[in-house]
């Protein structure tokens, strides 16, 4: 495989994007209300979808690229002895649906990222978020798995390559970012 071959599928990933357009704008919309309304966004995922949930959530609280007050956000995936302690005393299938009980009020925001669509933990996370109150979403690959028909929004990035769907999900987090700096910036 070359790297020729890779940028081809990701250019071809990419250009796919464009077809969710209208649910990208939603996403804009429902996150910058919730925020106005000092709501705040909960992401969660496993894997690299755990690391660019700790990304996104990073971006919103720090800054993406413009001066703005920081957004209300949390990565469901950083707290070791929360994520541990569930998982041996519970379940890790069910390794969100307490920190989201704890933490989620209604107007906030649920975004759930898996790569196949059918990660337990995080169609079970959406599912509480949602009986809660949330506005949920889902970042999946090209099927979208069963968190297609889960969560209120689901954004399924037209590829099945696990390397490219992660790339689409990053590429519509930064989009999110960006648009929110537009709406929210003091410069």
């Amino acid at each position: 495989m070359s790297f020729k071959s890779t940028l081809v599928r990701h250019q071809k990933m990419v250009e796919g994007l464009f077809s969710l357009e209208v649910q990208i704008d939603k996403l804009v919309d429902k996150v910058g209300t919730a925020l106005a309304n000092g709501n705040k966004a909960l992401f969660f995922g496993n894997g690299g979808s755990a690391s660019d949930s700790q990304h996104l959530a990073a971006e919103f609280v720090v800054r993406y690229s413009k001066q703005r007050a920081p957004l209300a956000a949390i990565a469901l995936t950083t707290d070791t002895s929360i994520l541990t302690a569930h998982g041996n005393d519970y379940s890790f299938d069910t390794i969100f649906d307490r920190q989201i009980q704890a933490l989620a009020k209604p107007g906030d925001i649920a975004i759930g990222l898996s790569t196949s669509g059918d990660s337990a933990n995080v169609i079970n996370g959406l599912k509480i978020a949602k009986e809660m109150g949330c506005w949920t979403c889902a970042f999946t690959g090209q099927s979208g798995g069963k968190l297609r028909t889960q969560a209120d929004c689901c954004l399924q990035i037209p590829s099945d390559e696990t390397a490219r769907v992660q790339e689409g999900h990053i590429i519509i987090g930064h989009w999110l970012c960006e648009a929110l700096d537009q709406k929210l910036s003091v410069e």
